[in-house]
């Protein structure tokens, strides 16, 4: 038996099946490479993703943070302006009021005049011109500040406008809802009732 032939007991191995074997194994070498490169580039990308989804997260709170402050900043802008809002329309007010007072004061002045001319007269037609005048002048002032009388006697009742204070019986059909007579007459002020006309109307 030449020494190339002899195997060893229990050691049957064939070459040609060893080499296939051998060629199997080297062939895996790669591919557990692969699997390890793969589980390596997936982790890579799951850490980037959670970088770039932190980052987006930063970004987003510096937002919120920034549209917070612009808000409270609104919100202390408006309120200042409510306030001076207030202020201003409190200062119309007392102003519109004032200026009414003053045009007032001239028929004021025009009636102490009549009342100490009334004292040392006893004509009773001069001192019903002198009236009848300065009450022209106060009507005349009410109407250029957009106060005018409400029609009353001979319409028909107005609950918007009148205030009826009595019922009067009357024998003429078409008087009945009329308003008779008008004890306590009614303003408006610019077109908006200042005071209702107290009136009698026919039942």
């Amino acid at each position: 038996m030449s020494k190339e032939q002899y195997t060893a007991p229990g050691n049957d191995i064939n070459p040609e099946t060893n080499d296939i074997q051998d060629a199997q194994i080297m062939d895996n070498v790669p591919e557990a490479a692969e699997e390890n490169e793969t589980a390596e580039d997936i982790e890579n990308a799951e850490m980037s993703q959670i970088d770039s989804l932190c980052k987006q997260l930063a970004e987003e709170k510096a937002k919120v943070e920034k549209e917070k402050k612009e808000y409270l900043f609104l919100m202390a802008e408006f309120d200042n302006f409510r306030k001076r809002t207030i202020k201003e329309k409190g200062d119309i007010i007392r102003n519109a009021a004032e200026s009414a007072m003053k045009g007032l004061l001239p028929i004021v002045d025009d009636f102490e005049r009549g009342i100490e001319a009334m004292k040392n007269s006893d004509d009773a037609e001069a001192v019903k011109e002198g009236m009848t005048l300065i009450y022209n002048k106060l009507v005349k002032y009410l109407e250029q500040n957009g106060v005018k009388p409400i029609e009353s006697t001979g319409t028909d009742f107005d609950p918007e406008k009148h205030e009826a204070i009595a019922m009067v019986p009357v024998d003429d059909e078409k008087l009945k809802g009329k308003v008779i007579d008008t004890p306590t007459k009614g303003y408006t002020i610019n077109d908006k009732v200042l005071r209702y006309a107290k009136v009698a109307v026919g039942q």
